[in-house]
């Protein structure tokens, strides 16, 4: 029961990374109020709380966290994992284009994580994980606004993690490399085989294992843990 008695709001939660972090989390103990502008693909754990939540409306997030203090008293961790995923290049990508991918990957961790740090401050210590990627920190062909959406959101996290952190804040950022989940098995095959060749493990991660880095750094067992970038990528990164 590493989570017991958290109360955990994660986002993108219908399907893939979100729908593992929020079946763990629930079953190491914490309420967790699962956020989806969609349904879920598969039923959650037992006791999962859910709301329909649109990660680049400031209104809703508002709501959202609003809802979740009235009813549980706080909100102690925040899962920023909502996302999408784009691989125009530069020079074909259109500017609605990158105002989408910037709106969900970049503006939705924005919006999360000051609403999240409004209920936290001042009132109880929280944990913020917020869901990067590799190619937040490497380079690959096309996916221009994915890359700059997701090298954002690690810098926005070192940002809050040294901004609060005598506030009892900690803000840290998961990497992960090529996970299967429905967002992948939507790619080109072709692009899939190759970023798994190119993994030294030679395979694709699973969501759980994401979750199990996400809980880690959730839990109080990362208490002195702030401002990190934990990479799950089967040795991507290393080369």
């Amino acid at each position: 029961m590493r989570l017991n008695n958290k109360i955990v709001l994660v986002t993108g939660a219908a399907s893939g990374i979100g729908h593992a972090v929020t079946d763990l989390f629930a079953q190491e103990g914490a309420t967790v109020v699962a956020a989806d502008i969609k349904a879920p693909d598969q039923p959650y754990a037992a006791g999962v709380e859910t709301m329909s939540l649109d990660v680049t409306s400031e209104t809703d997030w508002k709501a959202a966290v609003a809802a979740i203090v009235e009813k549980h008293g706080r909100l102690d961790v925040l899962i920023n994992n909502a996302g999408i995923i784009a691989y125009e290049p530069l020079h074909e990508l259109s500017v609605e284009a990158w105002n989408r991918m910037v709106a969900v990957d970049q503006t939705g961790v924005f919006l999360g994580m000051r609403e999240a740090v409004r209920a936290m401050r001042g009132k109880n210590p929280g944990s913020i994980v917020n869901i990067s990627s590799i190619w937040g920190a490497a380079g690959v062909a096309g996916a221009h606004s994915y890359q700059a959406a997701k090298s954002a959101v690690r810098n926005m996290t070192k940002n809050a993690a040294i901004t609060y952190a005598t506030d009892g804040i900690r803000a840290n950022a998961v990497l992960p490399g090529f996970i299967h989940t429905p967002l992948t098995d939507a790619q080109a095959a072709d692009l899939n085989e190759a970023t798994v060749g190119a993994t030294p493990m030679k395979r694709g991660g699973t969501a759980k294992e994401i979750a199990y880095g996400a809980l880690f750094l959730a839990s109080d067992e990362a208490s002195f843990v702030t401002g990190a970038e934990l990479v799950i990528d089967g040795g991507y990164l290393a080369q």
